[in-house]
């Protein structure tokens, strides 16, 4: 557990009793999360989030929290929002930046700050429709953290690696996902 003088913001021992509860109930950890987008004009779109499914029923976030997504100028657009794909890199550093002030203070690790680049590299001909062998989604992604902490690079590393290892938005980037589309 970590040492009471570290404070990273984040209750450890409420989410490792949260654990520990969830491992005799395994049900409860099943959780379904949800958005509704409201299409606005153009490419420009609204997206709420509030409710979600976990804990065996419903819960509900403190606030309604809304994002804003259009595509820039460049693309005839007005630019009225972060494009979807910076929304991805978006949820990635979140939950990378969440997973290193958690896994920090669990290992009694004060953090000093933390800061995560995130680059995304892309070829549009195929959203564009020019080359159909070209893939719509990024080439690849990289993430570069500089992270201030009384900590060795090593262990500064080894946080990093634990966040990664246990980061929802990097497992959903890195390995394949069922997705269904329907229009009712």
């Amino acid at each position: 557990m970590a040492e009471s003088s570290v404070n990273n913001g984040v209750n450890v021992g409420a989410l490792l009793a949260a654990r520990e509860a969830l491992r005799s109930a395994p049900q409860a950890a099943r959780f379904t999360w949800r958005a509704s987008c409201k299409w606005q004009n153009g490419t420009h779109s609204h997206t709420k989030v509030q409710g979600f499914h976990g804990l065996g029923e419903e819960q509900k976030h403190k606030t309604e929290f809304s994002f804003e997504a259009d595509h820039p100028e460049v693309f005839a657009s007005e630019d009225l929002g972060a494009t979807p794909v910076e929304h991805v890199l978006v949820a990635l550093a979140s939950c990378l930046t969440a997973g290193v002030a958690a896994v920090a203070q669990n290992r009694g690790i004060q953090l000093r700050s933390v800061e995560a680049k995130l680059e995304g590299s892309m070829d549009i001909q195929g959203i564009l429709g020019i080359d159909s062998d070209v893939r719509n989604g990024y080439d690849d992604i990289k993430v570069t953290f500089h992270i201030d902490a009384d900590a060795s690079k090593k262990e500064i590393e080894a946080i990093v690696a634990q966040s990664q290892k246990r980061s929802a938005v990097y497992d959903i980037i890195t390995n394949p996902t069922n997705v269904s589309v329907e229009v009712v």
